[in-house]
C-alpha cells in the first residue's frame, strides 16, 4: 500500500469510527447504514461527484454547498450530514469512499454478518443464492451477504471468497489443475 493510501485509509477510520460511535450511542444505527448505502450508490454512479470530492480545485465552500445539497436531496439524517459538512471544512471528502468502506464493515460486524464475495460463470437465482448463503451461515457461524459477481471464463462452477478463505470450484479452476497435473507426469 502506497504512503498516500495508508494516510487516507488512516483518516478515513477515524472518520468512520467517530461516526460509528456517535449513531451508537444515539441509537441510530439503522439511519446510519441507510445513508452509507445511499452514499455508496451515489458514489458509483456519478463520475461527476467522484470528481468533485477528489478535486483539489474545488473550493472548501463549494464543496461545502455541494454537500449540504446533495444530503438535503437524499435526505441524510443530520449526523452524516454534519460529517460531510466538517469533512468539506477540513478539506477530507476525498476520503468518502474509504470512510463509506469502513462503516459498512462496522455496521456489518455489529449486527453479526459478514460479506462473501461470490463469482459465478453465470448469474445465481434466487433460491441458489439463498442455499448458497445458508451453507455458508453454517459455516461461519454468522448471517453471510452475498456479492454476487459473473465471469463466464470460469465455464462453471463458483469461486467463493469469505474473510481469508477461499473456495473454488470452478471448471476453469479443476481444468487447470489437470493440466498441471498431467505436465507433472510427462
Amino acid at each position: 500500500m502506497s504512503e498516500s493510501a495508508s494516510i487516507s485509509l488512516g483518516i478515513a477510520s477515524r472518520y468512520a469510527s467517530a461516526l460509528f460511535e456517535l449513531a451508537k450511542e444515539d441509537g441510530a444505527l439503522k439511519a446510519l447504514e441507510s445513508d452509507t448505502s445511499a452514499l455508496s450508490e451515489a458514489l458509483a454512479g456519478s463520475a461527476d461527484l467522484r470528481e468533485m470530492i477528489a478535486s483539489p480545485m474545488v473550493s472548501r465552500e463549494d464543496q461545502a454547498n455541494a454537500m449540504r445539497a446533495i444530503a438535503a436531496k437524499m435526505g441524510l439524517s443530520t449526523l452524516m450530514s454534519n460529517t460531510l459538512a466538517l469533512m468539506a471544512d477540513k478539506r477530507r471528502l476525498f476520503v468518502l469512499p474509504q470512510l463509506l468502506a469502513s462503516l459498512t464493515d462496522m455496521i456489518a460486524t455489529e449486527k453479526g454478518e459478514v460479506t462473501a464475495e461470490v463469482t459465478a460463470a453465470r448469474a445465481l437465482s434466487a433460491a441458489q443464492s439463498k442455499k448458497l448463503a445458508e451453507t455458508l451461515k453454517a459455516r461461519v457461524g454468522k448471517t453471510v451477504k452475498l456479492k454476487t459477481t459473473v465471469d463466464e471464463s470460469l465455464i462453471g462452477g463458483l469461486v467463493v471468497k469469505l474473510g481469508s478463505t477461499m473456495i473454488d470450484t470452478s471448471v476453469k479452476a479443476k481444468l487447470a489443475a489437470l493440466q498441471n497435473a498431467m505436465k507433472e507426469v510427462g
